[in-house]
């Protein structure tokens, strides 16, 4: 098969809030190209419903770095958390001025509200669609960009490198047509591995392709079985994607019980404590899901900033202001991922990994709630940084990477054949890392 060959200065895979952010701050005379296997819009980024986190004040600081540590059981990063921290005023202050519209209160102050595993209230949101208004902006902002090009449809199969260095990807787009795409830096934005679970929160497709192909090419992984369970993705029997109901209804106010109406334990724990406790209810009940109640949250309330969870769970037949629902764990988040630094370096030249896709500590052992989207977008705009600093003059030319192109397999396998022995490559490094994990959460 005769593969297609183009060549710019940065590749970026995902089109989700790292892939995007890291878009809009490359410097505006790089030709950048941006692919996405699916829908440009169809990314986890956009699910988020919870919100994004901000630090209040200067003295919020030192309860922000505890509150964070503390949910990812101090085995984070602490360089990488004291950077987000402090990179997320100007985070926000760069979504207001892309049009990101968060809820203010009477007088038109931002509104702040709680989550678990928060001390005190921190997160903004815009309703229960926070990712949706986010991503949503930041892709009108990309397309302004005449120096980005966005291809959808069209998946990295594998990366062109010599000699721990990275030249480009292998695509394939939906027609089969493989490609060449030949780059001075690649950037790694592909989330998570949701789509190899059968219950997850995550879209279907974002199946972890990074991290196989990263352990081919023995780029280095770190903590790829630090998987967070989200304790309540609302319960259903259907196939395919399980809806969110975010954590910020527990902040506000919503109760776990079980199925005689007792309530079974803090619902303002760090999540995994929760995903555990509601784990272990259900062992004990014989039940495979737990309700979570409403009542003491005003109807009103409810209806202004819970929304889209509220429209969902009648479309499903259930009224949460009349009734309690039904909810059980599902895979959410993947806190580990490549091995990268504060500014997406990565332990291959020229390849850079951000968002969910990387691992630079910031999160450690269990990531805590709406640290997601800040975390994304901070070290995404360093990376950018970092990529401007270090990409200039020209790139290799065609010859070396057709060169290097010939040492790659003359025909992938079948799409299908790949994807499997991909998801077989990447569970059997969790399993490996994470026996424990495969212990409490095989059914999930």
């Amino acid at each position: 098969m005769k593969r297609k060959q183009q060549q710019y200065d940065v590749i970026i895979v995902g089109t989700g809030a790292a892939g995007l952010f890291c878009a809009l701050h490359l410097p505006s005379d790089l030709d950048v190209l941006m692919i996405t296997k699916d829908k440009l819009e169809n990314s986890d980024s956009y699910l988020a419903q919870g919100g994004i986190c901000c630090m209040v004040d200067e003295d919020d600081f030192d309860s922000y770095y505890e509150d964070t540590m503390k949910a990812g059981h101090y085995e984070n990063n602490p360089k990488a958390v004291r950077s987000m921290i402090m990179g997320s005023q100007h985070t926000i202050r760069e979504l207001i001025d892309f049009g990101v519209d968060f809820d203010r209160d009477e007088k038109g102050r931002l509104n702040f509200t709680r989550e678990g595993g928060h001390s005190r209230y921190r997160i903004l949101h815009h309703q229960d669609v926070t990712g949706k208004e986010i991503v949503t902006k930041v892709v009108d902002r990309v397309k302004e960009r005449s120096n980005v090009t966005v291809r959808e449809y069209i998946e990295m199969i594998d990366l062109v490198t010599d000699n721990n260095c990275c030249y480009g990807i292998v695509a394939r787009d939906s027609d089969g047509q493989e490609e060449i795409l030949s780059a001075k830096a690649v950037v790694l934005a592909t989330g998570g591995l949701g789509g190899l679970f059968d219950h997850s929160t995550n879209f279907s497709h974002i199946t972890g392709d990074s991290f196989a192909i990263a352990l081919r090419h023995k780029v280095q992984l770190k903590d790829i079985s630090y998987i967070q369970i989200h304790p309540t993705a609302l319960y259903s029997k259907k196939q395919g994607r399980k809806f969110l109901i975010s954590e910020a209804v527990r902040g506000e106010g919503a109760k776990l019980i079980n199925e005689k109406g007792q309530r079974f334990t803090d619902e303002l724990k760090p999540r995994d404590i929760v995903a555990a406790a509601i784990k272990k209810e259900m062992e004990r009940q014989g039940t495979d899901h737990v309700y979570l109640s409403f009542e003491d949250i005003p109807k009103e309330q409810i209806l202004s900033h819970f929304p889209n969870i509220y429209e969902r769970c009648l479309e499903e037949g259930y009224d949460i202001t009349k009734e309690p629902i039904p909810v059980t764990p599902a895979q959410h988040y993947l806190m580990g991922g490549i091995l990268a630094d504060t500014n997406g370096r990565t332990s291959m030249d020229k390849l850079y990994a951000i968002g969910e896709t990387a691992c630079n500590g910031v999160h450690g052992a269990n990531r805590l709630a709406s640290n997601s989207l800040l975390e994304s977008l901070v070290f995404a705009e360093n990376a950018a940084l970092a990529i401007g600093e270090e990409t200039s003059g020209k790139g290799k030319d065609l010859g070396f990477i057709a060169t290097i192109a010939k040492k790659l397999p003359i025909i992938y396998q079948e799409k299908k054949g790949l994807e499997r022995k991909n998801k077989e490559l990447v569970l059997s490094e969790i399993r490996k890392q994470g026996k424990e994990f495969y212990e409490q959460w095989s059914n999930i």
